[in-house]
């Protein structure tokens, strides 16, 4: 055999050798995909289990939330009702059951529990049981801080300790409100003891208007003791503003002494917010004599016109007569003209309307007649003799402000002064009344 023979030979056994191991590998790997298809399914299967199995429990959980959410919702729906249902008692009068409705409903810890333990105290206070009482409003104050019935349940602590003889120290207390209301219960029991204690108070830190108030209980307690103070107050012995308080409290109480004390603080002052608290007082107190004595010495402009209106306010028809007569300023005399419309004397602004030789000022007491109802037949005679245009327009503002129709037709029906005539019409057309509107409808005849 040559060696192209022997090669070809070669060749070909190799081929059929790797031909043989081919076939014999090929049935194993039939049965490796076999195995991992049969793998592939327990697989599945387990993976749906599981998936099966996380919904259920997804399901079940859903379902004990809603059930929960059901629970707490008539649990909800139930404290509710036990609060109306305690409310309902108090209105009742039956402050027992409420008592026990309010406890335990306090006992649940819900969103009502601050106004449960509130009006728990409540009504065992109306029980007279004043230590259970106490002991609610503890646990409120204790466990609800910021609870907006906080404040009413220490005002009503206030009122209990205060009841059982134990009066609570002013200065032991945070909120100012409740400051004023244990200065109030002291003053109330024992005034001698609560004096100092207000004084105390006005010489403190606190803000102006919670001063203001306990200086009010001074006005309430008329005790010689608490005149004293206030006056001490008045006199300046204190800050501006709580002053003017003292002062105008003054008027409420003072009587003829006040008047007296009134005077001496207008004429010490340079302060004019002092002095128009004066004033006001004056006013309150009904003092003509103080008033008209301001109006008389007061060289500040703004101040005197200011008792001049407050003149008017208290009816000092002779006081405003006689000031008129001296005074010379033209502003001055038109509050004077308004203090005689304040004070209701339309006899005379109807006789300055007439006599009066300033043209400003007769408008001035026109206009202020016109205020008082535009009634008074002087306005029919100054119309009739006047020749101020200005004058004439004024007398028809005031039977216009009056709501005087029957004063206006008869104007415009007798006016010659186109324009004049024109304004009446106008005017007329504005008030509705049935004297102008059968003028008007004569008119479009």
């Amino acid at each position: 055999m040559n060696e192209g023979q022997g090669r070809k030979r070669w060749t070909v056994a190799v081929c059929v050798g790797l031909g043989g191991l081919l076939l014999a590998a090929m049935p194993l790997r039939a049965e490796s995909w076999q195995s991992a298809a049969a793998q592939a399914f327990v697989d599945s299967e387990r993976a749906a289990e599981v998936a099966q199995n996380k919904v259920e429990e997804e399901q079940a959980a859903a379902d004990a939330a809603q059930e929960k959410k059901e629970a707490e919702q008539d649990r909800q729906e139930m404290m509710a009702d036990m609060y109306n249902d305690g409310r309902g008692y108090l209105d009742e009068g039956d402050y027992g059951d409420a008592a026990k409705k309010f406890s335990e409903l306090a006992k649940m810890a819900g969103p009502q529990t601050d106004a449960a333990l509130y009006w728990a105290a409540y009504a065992n206070n109306k029980l007279g049981k004043k230590d259970v009482a106490l002991e609610s409003i503890g646990v409120l104050k204790r466990r609800y801080p910021q609870s907006r019935w906080k404040k009413d349940a220490e005002a009503l602590e206030i009122e209990i300790r205060q009841g059982a003889g134990h009066p609570v120290n002013p200065d032991s207390q945070s909120d100012n409100d409740l400051k004023i209301l244990a200065l109030q219960g002291i003053m109330n029991n024992d005034p001698s003891t609560g004096i100092p204690m207000v004084e105390k108070y006005l010489n403190g830190t606190s803000d102006p208007r919670d001063k203001s108030k306990a200086l009010f209980l001074l006005v309430q307690s008329g005790s010689p003791q608490a005149q004293e103070m206030l006056a001490k107050i008045a006199r300046g012995q204190s800050n501006p503003e709580l002053q003017r308080k003292a002062v105008e409290y003054l008027g409420m109480t003072g009587g003829k002494g006040g008047g007296k004390l009134l005077g001496e603080i207008y004429s010490s002052t340079s302060d004019p917010e002092v002095k128009r608290a004066v004033l006001h007082s004056y006013m309150i107190a009904g003092d003509r004599e103080g008033l008209e004595a301001a109006a008389k010495k007061e060289t500040n402009e703004s101040l005197k016109h200011e008792a001049i209106r407050q003149m008017g306010l208290v009816g000092d028809k002779e006081g405003l007569q006689s000031l008129y007569k001296t005074e010379t300023s033209i502003e001055t005399k038109k509050e004077i003209l308004q203090g005689l419309f304040l004070s209701g004397d339309s006899a005379r602004l109807s006789e300055l309307a007439l006599s009066e030789k300033n043209p400003e000022l007769r408008k001035a007491a026109i206009r202020n007649l016109g205020l008082l109802g535009g009634k008074d037949p002087a306005l029919q005679t100054i119309y009739a003799k006047e020749s101020d245009r200005g004058v004439k327009e004024e007398i028809m503002n005031a039977y216009f402000i009056g709501g005087n129709a029957g004063a206006l037709v008869t104007i415009a029906k007798s006016e010659k002064d186109p324009e004049l005539k024109k304004m009446a019409v106008s005017k007329l057309s504005l008030m509705n009344s049935k004297e102008g509107n059968q003028y008007l409808m004569e008119l479009l005849k």
